[in-house]
């Protein structure tokens, strides 16, 4: 694991406010339809990148949009698929951390908006990650030319969608990234306790409740709900990136054990002081513009790779 030396005065401030705002939330109350308008009409106040375009399309009969920065390597890609605990999220939640990334790297992303619970339970989402994962291949990029990528339940889903695919026999895409990924919808993980009073923004129980929108209590351990418990032989490259306050940090140096286990490649960044998915306050956090300069990195390097 690789802490990171970075700790700013903004980092803070950002971390206190919203500690703020998610304390006055009660998710076993929440309204799902108004928190999916307030995380889009928030989200939206913050500009695209500049020198990228935005591109309405559909895929594999979802709406889409691509996101393209000026003169992008050709024939490459990054499939990004949003967090937002399976429940919340769209382009329009995600278009400007995704643009930042697409300009780091270099390359187009698509961001697919995938079908969400609770209207669209487990497996939906996991079905449709796969069916524009294969879409593109259909539209001529080769597996080893697309890296794939998301943050918190996106993170998860990355995992399920790449477990699925090898499942069925399909081809892995050269690398995963994944952001504060959540892995473990049983809450079975040991930093759910151990910081459970670091983490500004989540408590084991909220999680829990929201898991319930998603799936049954029987398959909260499904592998392809929670792929902390799934074999994890046959994995591409994958990457992470999570903060060392979150209850969540146990899910991904868990799934980082299975995958060695298992013999795969696997590499883990613990931000110190960091909360989850920091890296969409890259406008005013430091760290945050840190984050995404080392993911563009990493995704260039296991694009270059023959």
């Amino acid at each position: 694991m690789k802490p990171a030396k970075l700790s700013s005065r903004r980092a803070r401030i950002v971390r206190a406010v919203t500690s703020a705002y998610f304390s006055l939330k009660d998710a076993e109350t929440a309204d799902v339809q108004a928190s999916r308008r307030m995380l889009d009409r928030f989200a939206g106040l913050v500009p695209v990148a500049e020198r990228v375009t935005v591109e309405r399309v559909e895929i594999a009969g979802l709406d889409a949009e691509w996101l393209s920065p000026v003169t992008p390597v050709k024939g490459k890609a990054l499939l990004y698929l949003h967090g937002g605990a399976y429940i919340l999220g769209s382009c329009a939640s995600h278009r400007h951390m995704v643009s930042y990334i697409a300009r780091s790297v270099g390359i187009r992303a698509l961001l697919p908006e995938y079908r969400l619970a609770p209207e669209h339970p487990f497996p939906a989402a996991v079905e449709d990650a796969a069916s524009v994962y294969r879409a593109l291949l259909a539209n001529g990029l080769e597996p080893r030319d697309i890296v794939v990528a998301g943050d918190s339940a996106g993170g998860g889903l990355t995992m399920a969608m790449l477990l699925s695919l090898r499942d069925a026999g399909d081809p892995m895409p050269a690398a995963a990234f994944l952001l504060s990924p959540w892995l473990d919808l049983a809450t079975t993980g040991e930093t759910m306790v151990s910081r459970s009073e670091q983490d500004p923004w989540f408590h084991k129980d909220d999680i829990a409740l929201v898991a319930r929108y998603y799936c049954g209590e029987g398959e909260l351990r499904n592998p392809l709900v929670s792929p902390v418990f799934a074999e994890l032989h046959g994995m591409p490259p994958v990457h992470i990136q999570v903060g060392n306050d979150e209850v969540l940090l146990s899910d991904a140096t868990r799934l980082a054990e299975g995958i060695r286990a298992a013999g795969g490649d696997v590499h883990v960044d613990v931000w110190d002081n960091m909360w989850h998915v920091f890296q969409a306050f890259l406008l005013v956090v430091p760290e945050s513009r840190e984050a995404i300069r080392i993911l563009g990195r990493k995704m260039q390097d296991e694009l270059s790779k023959p």
